[in-house]
């Protein structure tokens, strides 16, 4: 089977926007692991309409050259990690609507994700969990929240120290994260390339 492929996609597209920060350093971090390899995508660079389709692409395909663009850059990925920033207790409207844009490419990959923020995130983590589920997909148990006392010691607003110096409290958090996260990634891909065969509920 060859080595799975991970995205980490960030949900924030503000100019002002904290999340380039802790995208290098997840990035560097998964870099350093063999079982997969990975690449940043940036919600930025898609340039999304709002979703103005029929219907989801489950059901007929889309036809704007940019959502079609999206759909086919989802589908180059084996699982996903979402960088999360939490506006007014949810997603930002970048990640939902990209979310959105393409569903059988989402289907039967696993989600991880790490957050940001006074609470890490935790809320609208919480809520993408729950929208990826509908997607059919796994949401993975182990997750980052960059929270309380370590976001404000790396946010530019505060502290603006590097983000190796809340390794300690969040380094083992991010170990379980990709542990778990090449676990599903390789069970789901074996299971998406005809490798085992799904059991059925009796």
């Amino acid at each position: 089977m060859s080595k799975p492929k991970i995205a980490i996609i960030i949900s924030s597209t503000r100019e002002s926007r904290f999340a380039d920060k802790p995208a290098q350093w997840l990035l560097a971090k998964a870099q350093a692991r063999s079982e997969f390899d990975v690449e940043l995508v940036d919600l930025r660079d898609f340039d999304l309409p709002f979703f103005d389709e029929v219907a989801s692409n489950m059901w007929a395909p889309s036809q704007d050259p940019k959502a079609i663009a999206w759909q086919k850059k989802v589908a180059e990925f084996d699982g996903f990690i979402f960088l999360v920033a939490e506006y007014n207790r949810s997603i930002t409207a970048a990640l939902k609507n990209a979310i959105d844009q393409a569903y059988v490419e989402w289907t039967k990959k696993p989600a991880a994700y790490v957050g940001y923020g006074s609470v890490g995130a935790a809320r609208a983590i919480e809520q993408l969990r729950l929208i990826n589920i509908e997607l059919q997909m796994v949401p993975v148990r182990h997750g980052v929240h960059i929270g309380g006392s370590e976001f404000f010691t790396v946010w530019g607003g505060g502290k603006n120290e590097p983000m190796e110096t809340i390794e300690p409290a969040v380094g083992p958090s991010l170990n379980d994260l990709f542990d778990n996260l090449v676990w599903w990634t390789n069970a789901t891909k074996a299971a998406r390339d005809g490798k085992i065969e799904a059991v059925a509920a009796e």
